[in-house]
């Protein structure tokens, strides 16, 4: 069994697995599959959403674990067009009807949207998701400080966890220390810059160092950045990988080379521009 992951805990009293398993554009036919692994490894957080369409397979690949639901951590997400109060517990009700499962534990925003202008409206509807005990928590995702400002501003409470993409290209500073001056996790997306970081001399250079791999480098960064990180897979092997970073730690030449890294590149969409 590998080392688990730490856990880190949650500004409303619950906790998170700070290592999960992503599952963007795994198809839901292999979705089952993938999080059945990734639970035989020992992850317990498993991160999905409406957009992806594959809630149905990862409720099924829960299910065929046979671990205890209280034991795995699930998160899910709104899309962009079910913002509105009504409209967004609708879409909570169908993603918990496809993942098979009576809560989630972690529901968010998937982007602010704000074009729409609607966020705060769906934001209203989690808080509500929250006190009927559907979700223990929830947060937001891809929000920047402005949109976050709002949130806090007139919302009842504030989210535990903001999910951005975060990599060492796009560390997100900013971003992580408006999180933690308001108790909000920063969740990484995208850890891998979508696999661009695995060419990188300088990672492959730290990566022989600890007889790792690049990937194993890069997550390791995250986790001792104190980030939440979701690196997503559907083969078997590189799911192991993946988890098999608790073993080594980098040290302060190590972090400081991979912040030259920095150039502000994104892989997905900036958030203001994403509707």
């Amino acid at each position: 069994m590998s080392i688990p992951s730490p856990i880190l805990p949650l500004s409303d009293g619950h906790s998170i697995p700070q290592l999960g398993l992503g599952v963007y554009k795994i198809p839901d036919a292999d979705a089952a599959t993938a999080v059945r692994l990734a639970l035989e490894t020992g992850y317990r957080h498993i991160d999905t959403a409406a957009l992806y369409e594959n809630e149905r397979g990862v409720g099924q690949g829960i299910a065929a674990s046979g671990i205890d639901r209280s034991e795995i951590f699930v998160t899910t997400k709104v899309w962009n067009d079910r913002h509105g109060i009504d409209e967004t517990r609708r879409a909570f009700d169908e993603s918990l009807d496809r993942l098979g499962l009576d809560y989630v534990d972690l529901y968010l925003i998937h982007w602010p949207a704000p074009k729409q202008g609607r966020y705060l409206e769906a934001w209203r509807a989690l808080e509500k998701i929250r006190a009927d005990g559907l979700a223990r928590s929830i947060g937001v995702s891809n929000f920047h400080t402005h949109h976050l400002d709002r949130v806090l501003a007139e919302g009842e409470i504030a989210p535990v966890i903001n999910q951005v993409e975060l990599h060492p290209r796009l560390p997100q500073t900013a971003v992580r220390a408006y999180d933690a001056a308001h108790g909000i996790l920063t969740e990484a997306w995208s850890p891998l810059a979508r696999g661009r970081l695995l060419d990188s001399q300088l990672l492959a250079g730290i990566a022989e160092k600890y007889g790792k791999s690049v990937a194993q480098v890069v997550i390791r960064w995250h986790i001792e950045l104190g980030n939440v990180v979701i690196p997503k897979s559907v083969h078997a092997e590189r799911i192991r990988e993946n988890f098999e970073v608790f073993d080594f730690a980098l040290d302060a030449n190590d972090l400081a080379a991979i912040a030259t890294l920095e150039n502000g590149e994104r892989t997905g969409r900036d958030p203001d521009d994403l509707d």
